[in-house]
């Protein structure tokens, strides 16, 4: 059975955007972009909902070619692109590039499925995705990485659960700035 992971930065009011969408406010540094480098070059398939979708695929595929772009950068844009990918949405259809496929079904389903079979890890990204996948019980491993920002409102790292859901702490850690990570697997 594969590992269902959920992690993003998020501020130290529990959100991963603000309210206009702006995710400006976290605290950049090269140690943390090396970590998440390293977490992503882990995982095996990327599922993500459509919002998240279109904030990565809008940057990523080209973000090796951008001037100025650190070695970290470049490797994270080619494992971006290079990783398959699972696109989950209602409203985008047929094909989407990039090393992705499109469900427009019934997402808990495929990620169930998905998770039955043999492979590495998966990363599961966005509120909307993440929240059903946690709803369901699917989700093995929360990277929680909490910036020192408030920002008053937006879009939750966690949405609403039916139950509660035990956790074990197995890694702290500490980044320039301020931000720290917290990572949690399911018992």
């Amino acid at each position: 059975m594969r590992k269902l992971i959920y992690g993003m930065n998020l501020s130290l009011d529990g959100y991963i955007a603000a309210p206009d969408g702006d995710l400006g406010w976290g605290v950049q540094s090269d140690e943390l972009f090396q970590w998440w480098l390293e977490r992503e070059q882990a995982v095996t398939l990327f599922l993500y909902g459509r919002g998240l979708w279109e904030t990565m695929s809008s940057h990523w595929p080209t973000g090796d070619q951008q001037p100025g772009a650190s070695q970290a950068e470049i490797e994270f844009a080619r494992n971006w692109r290079d990783t398959p990918k699972v696109l989950f949405s209602s409203t985008t259809a047929g094909e989407a590039d990039w090393n992705t496929r499109v469900v427009t079904g019934d997402a808990i389903a495929e990620i169930t499925r998905l998770k039955a079979g043999d492979g590495g890890p998966m990363r599961v990204g966005g509120a909307t995705l993440a929240g059903a996948a946690m709803r369901a019980g699917l989700v093995d491993e929360y990277e929680i990485v909490t910036h020192p920002a408030l920002v008053g409102g937006g879009t939750p790292f966690f949405t609403a659960l039916d139950s509660g859901v035990k956790l074990d702490l197995v890694e702290t850690r500490t980044f320039p700035g301020g931000v720290v990570l917290a990572r949690y697997e399911r018992r």
